[in-house]
């Protein structure tokens, strides 16, 4: 059975916007929720970055029956494994059970923040790589020494570990990427409807079966408004860095530099690539290729926060019926 997910956008909200909206997702029907992780918006018109872990520790206690999950965190440079270990720990604990830790290799526009630089993929991947090892060894609860490549741990241990562990979420593409993170994860995430890499994790030794117990969590973002134009133009106006893809999106260091790459970008051209106005139907058509793709998670980013309210109290409930009834 397919799942649908709302994504709490921390760069669009503020933190006790974010938490009501958890709230009212919940009550809409949604399966899971995921968040974001960002010390910077994308563009300046969005407005927000609210610490991504501090948000949903309030969604935690605010919520009873939707998985959280970030989607996803850095473990490597902004934050050290050790943390992100403890966190999410803690995160689950207070979730009893709920939580999922995704990870990935990171963006600029985040990571630059602590001075420490931004490396190269193939050395990033390799930070990912020790810092999900580090974290598995602290998440076993007993005391941890680490002297790798990239991180040191000294004498630690995590004091509060929940009984069920915390599963981890990887954000990978490509083969090489596939076939070195999959034996590591529990579990897919990616933002394009790619049905290779479903099939690529599935045929790694050693991987989790999608499926069978793992999952592939995809998002996508989408634009609903009773107006179109109105829908278009906020699209355009918070999303249009959506356009370059993840390859240039991992790189730009700041929301003036997505401004000035994303300057030439069209309403129409947005409008192409993210379904907006009030139509359902086309709403529930572009989601289909991620379960066509083999996705079992589907998270949905309505964009902007103006008009959050409204898709929660009017549009969510009649979506989530429709997507259910299409989906496998």
């Amino acid at each position: 059975m397919t799942r649908f997910g709302y994504t709490l956008m921390t760069e669009q909200s503020g933190p006790r916007e974010l938490v009501g909206y958890a709230v009212a997702a919940e009550e809409a029907g949604f399966d899971f929720e995921v968040s974001s992780d960002h010390f910077s918006p994308w563009l300046t018109e969005q407005g927000h970055a609210p610490h991504a872990w501090t948000m949903l520790g309030a969604v935690a206690h605010a919520t009873s029956r939707v998985d959280l999950m970030t989607y996803v965190t850095c473990p490597t440079l902004r934050y050290h494994p050790a943390v992100v270990a403890q966190q999410s720990a803690t995160l689950q604990l207070l979730a009893e059970g709920r939580f999922t830790l995704g990870l990935g290799s990171g963006e600029n526009l985040n990571e630059h923040v602590v001075g420490a630089g931004w490396p190269a993929i193939a050395e990033r991947q390799d930070m990912l790589a020790e810092a999900i090892e580090v974290i598995r060894a602290l998440h076993t609860g007993e005391l941890v020494n680490h002297r790798g490549e990239f991180f040191q741990v000294d004498s630690a241990r995590i004091w509060d570990m929940p009984e069920e562990g915390v599963d981890i979420a990887l954000a990978v593409a490509g083969d090489r990427g596939i076939e070195r993170f999959a034996p590591l994860g529990d579990h897919l995430v990616a933002v394009e409807p790619d049905g290779e890499l479903v099939e690529s994790w599935n045929a790694t030794e050693g991987a989790p079966r999608i499926g069978a117990g793992a999952r592939a969590i995809g998002q996508i973002p989408i634009c609903w408004d009773r107006d179109r134009d109105a829908a278009v133009a906020r699209a355009h106006e918070q999303f249009r860095w959506f356009a370059g893809g993840w390859k240039v999106n991992a790189d730009l260091p700041t929301p003036a530099g997505f401004s000035g790459a994303t300057q030439f970008v069209r309403p129409e051209d947005v409008a192409e690539s993210i379904p907006c106005g009030p139509d359902l139907d086309a709403i529930v058509e572009a989601v289909s290729d991620f379960w066509e793709a083999g996705f079992t998670d589907i998270a949905l980013v309505q964009v902007g926060d103006e008009g959050q309210d409204r898709f929660l109290a009017e549009a969510a409930e009649p979506l989530l019926e429709k997507l259910r009834s299409a989906a496998p």
